[in-house]
């Protein structure tokens, strides 16, 4: 399990081959990139999304430790920025690595549903009119019922 909150942008590609180059008993490895969609005014200038340092990558770590125990996988990985982040910026990366494609693809969802919801980072969308800060979506919340 490999846990990373940062800044500075990552290269999707690296991440996922040195993630891939893992365990070779990993039949299945399924990767989910999130990126800061524009809003649909078109109006976002930037994201900014704040943490705790140290809270975080225990709240992050400990999510994903949930997943190894309900999933047979071999690894996991997290990368989830804060800062200032424009349209367009990834913002986060999941893979999943597994024996056998169920178990990728639910832990993948699984991950990704709690860091939604659960993960403590807060974002504020900055826009040409001024900034606000983002609510949970109900949907959101909702997503967490299935598991």
């Amino acid at each position: 399990m490999r846990i990373v909150v940062q800044e500075d942008p990552f290269d999707l590609g690296t991440e996922a081959n040195d993630f891939a180059a893992g365990d070779a008993a990993n039949g299945a490895i399924v990767t989910f990139t999130g990126v800061v969609r524009d809003l649909a005014t078109g109006d976002l200038d930037v994201m900014e999304i704040e943490h705790y340092p140290g809270m975080t990558e225990r709240a992050l770590t400990q999510i994903a430790q949930e997943a190894i125990d309900r999933w047979s996988l071999g690894n996991v990985l997290v990368i989830h920025r804060h800062g200032r982040l424009a349209p367009g910026d990834r913002i986060m990366m999941v893979a999943t690595a597994a024996p056998h494609r169920k178990d990728a693809f639910e832990a993948a969802e699984y991950l990704m549903d709690y860091l939604k919801s659960r993960a403590p980072f807060w974002k504020k969308e900055i826009t040409t009119a001024g900034a606000e800060w983002v609510s949970a979506k109900d949907e959101d919340e909702d997503a967490l019922t299935r598991w």
